[in-house]
């Protein structure tokens, strides 16, 4: 009976299939990364393996086997930062969600006029939201919290001299999970000299997760907004509410600016 399923079309087709969706994943976890160039540059060894095995090229098959394992260990080796971002985004889903889900940001509108009222009063922030990569090693470092989200409550987190206004706070499972959290700065050392503490941290922290990290600037007042180990400076509270909706949208969320924009803008 095995041998009958194993020698079926089904078998086959299913075979395709999964080694396709297990290189679509491997193409989204290196993709905006340098990474991309040199697995690029892997699968056209690949197919030009295949070719020369199908055409008997003995020599230049084994001329590309022998560069495939080379260009392998230089992988390895040279894209390493990018490979351990990649595996940790992989190895700390939730759960697999092949097709993606509806995802939005709770309590969206207290947040952003949270942020709103922070930036006019000068106060520096860092506000974490959480999406599919779990964030519990990070809110550990912080005190929990666990409240409702209100702009309020965040307002007053970060009103100095409060004991927990220097860390971050993490939004995950539409709570306030934790304030005065550490977050890890980012190991791109020439950003040393042109941003400061908390944007580091907020570049540092969507360099190991999938979190959304909106940043106010104590000195300048300017709104940030990090994804995807990038920041955006100097954003206004509708240019904020764009940019979370275009992020969303672009993960496959049916989200788009124009709802966001519609619900979230603060009065």
């Amino acid at each position: 009976m095995w041998h009958n399923l194993a020698s079926s079309p089904l078998v086959d087709i299913f075979d395709i299939l999964l080694v396709g969706y297990l290189l679509y994943r491997l193409v989204l976890l290196v993709q905006g990364t340098r990474a991309i160039q040199m697995f690029v540059g892997l699968g056209l060894l690949m197919i030009l393996s295949f070719v020369s095995s199908s055409l008997g090229m003995i020599v230049m098959k084994r001329i590309l086997a022998t560069l495939q394992t080379v260009w392998v260990v230089g992988f390895l080796i040279l894209f390493q930062p990018e490979l351990r971002t990649a595996l940790t985004h992989l190895g700390r889903k939730r759960g697999l969600k092949l097709f993606g889900g509806e995802e939005g940001i709770p309590a969206e509108h207290e947040i952003l006029t949270a942020v709103e009222r922070l930036s006019r009063r000068g106060l520096g922030a860092l506000i974490v939201l959480e999406r599919e990569i779990n964030l519990g090693r990070w809110i550990r470092t912080g005190t929990q919290i666990n409240a409702e989200i209100s702009a309020e409550m965040l307002e007053s987190i970060f009103t100095v001299p409060g004991p927990l206004h220097d860390g971050a706070v993490v939004i995950s499972q539409a709570k306030i999970a934790a304030a005065g959290c550490i977050l890890p700065n980012t190991e791109r050392e020439e950003l040393g000299y042109v941003l400061g503490t908390r944007h580091r941290a907020a570049i540092g922290m969507t360099e190991l997760s999938d979190a959304l990290v909106i940043v106010v600037s104590e000195e300048t007042r300017a709104i940030s907004l990090a994804s995807d180990g990038e920041i955006k400076r100097g954003l206004s509270i509708e240019d904020l509410t764009t940019e979370l909706g275009r992020i969303l949208l672009r993960a496959g969320r049916r989200r788009g600016p124009a709802r966001a924009a519609g619900r979230a803008a603060p009065a």
